[in-house]
């Protein structure tokens, strides 16, 4: 396994992270525990969650995610070997009434309520990377490219909160902050506010990033290596979708998108039509499709590290054997292909 400084901090993190989102929702906590052991035991080191997890998101399961890596830390007696990310939800209210009463703002009030019930949650008295899940603003993100201002709308200024984000750092209940779904304008008004002395520097950016979104190459590839803001590239399989399963109007038992069939974000004749190129090249170079994509991720030089997530041990093997493949030059050239046919099907 490969590991990463992840942007200035002294996180030296696994490029492959295991993502938890369906632990206490698709998953059970003995499942989750099968998969968190497996990972370490094949050198990962980094966990990413979320205060919202699982997901689908509702008030009988919030917090459970957490609580079941916190147990299994407790019960492995490993914390000081795991890296862990978590996150606080963003603001939205009519989706999270039942976190902190609907009032979901990167406030100093709300991130340390955050902080103290994610750390008794994690059974832990530190985060090593606390992440804002996406923008306390009006911005382009969840499969928007373009950017319409909102003139007067209720955002919490990003001076606040990254004062907020020090005031738990010095208290020494977060090691380092990330920002997530963000756009290069936020990371750049992060880093400078850093910079005059406001608070922590962004260690890292989590945002989707795969051969059917590579949109983070044009906004903030050039931010994340000058800056050294390492991206951790949620959904390098596209939700599944680059594994193939979805095409020819599939619907495969107990898979995300049949579950929840209303997450259009992987959904469409373009992706389809790009996703069956892509296979098409796997079966040409014999490889797994799963490999293909993720080690197209994985070879990136702004990549801090590739977060993937599974609901079956199958599954998870495959993808943490990416971190072995290594894609040829004709591999890539026909990737390149693609993607001047296919530039963005899915934003």
């Amino acid at each position: 396994m490969e590991y990463r400084r992840l942007g200035r901090s002294d996180l030296n993190v696994s490029l492959i992270c295991l993502g938890s989102m369906t632990w206490g929702e698709q998953n059970s906590e003995a499942e989750g525990f099968e998969q968190m052991d497996y990972a370490v035991d094949q050198g990962v080191n980094f966990i990413d969650t979320a205060e919202m997890y699982p997901i689908a998101t509702r008030a009988e399961t919030y917090g459970r995610t957490e609580e079941i890596i916190g147990n299994w830390m407790a019960a492995r007696g490993n914390r000081d070997r795991v890296i862990v990310a978590t996150k606080i939800v963003g603001p939205n209210a009519a989706r999270f009434p039942y976190i902190r009463g609907g009032e979901t703002r990167f406030t100093r009030k709300h991130i340390e309520a955050a902080v103290e019930t994610s750390l008794k949650r994690l059974k832990t008295d530190y985060i090593d990377l606390y992440q804002l899940h996406w923008p306390d603003r009006a911005t382009n993100d969840f499969g928007a490219l373009a950017y319409q201002h909102k003139d007067g709308a209720d955002e919490t200024p990003i001076e606040e909160t990254l004062e907020a984000l020090e005031a738990v750092v010095k208290a020494g209940k977060v090691r380092c902050v990330g920002l997530s779904n963000e756009n290069p304008w936020g990371v750049m008004r992060f880093l400078a506010l850093a910079g005059q002395g406001r608070g922590p520097r962004v260690v890292s950016v989590q945002n989707p990033y795969s051969l059917l979104n590579r949109s983070f190459e044009t906004r903030l590839a050039e931010v994340s290596i000058r800056e050294e803001v390492g991206l951790l590239a949620y959904a390098p399989l596209a939700a599944g979708t680059l594994s193939g399963k979805y095409l020819n109007d599939q619907w495969p038992a107990g898979a995300r998108r049949t579950l929840w069939p209303g997450n259009k974000r992987y959904q469409g004749a373009q992706a389809d039509r790009a996703t069956a190129a892509y296979l098409e090249i796997a079966r040409d170079h014999g490889l797994d499709p799963a490999h293909l994509a993720l080690a197209f991720v994985l070879r990136q030089r702004f990549l801090g590290a590739a977060i993937i997530g599974a609901t079956s041990m199958a599954q998870l093997k495959t993808d943490i054997g990416a971190a072995k493949v290594s894609l040829t030059d004709d591999v890539l050239q026909a990737i390149e292909e693609v993607h001047r046919l296919y530039t963005y099907p899915c934003p």
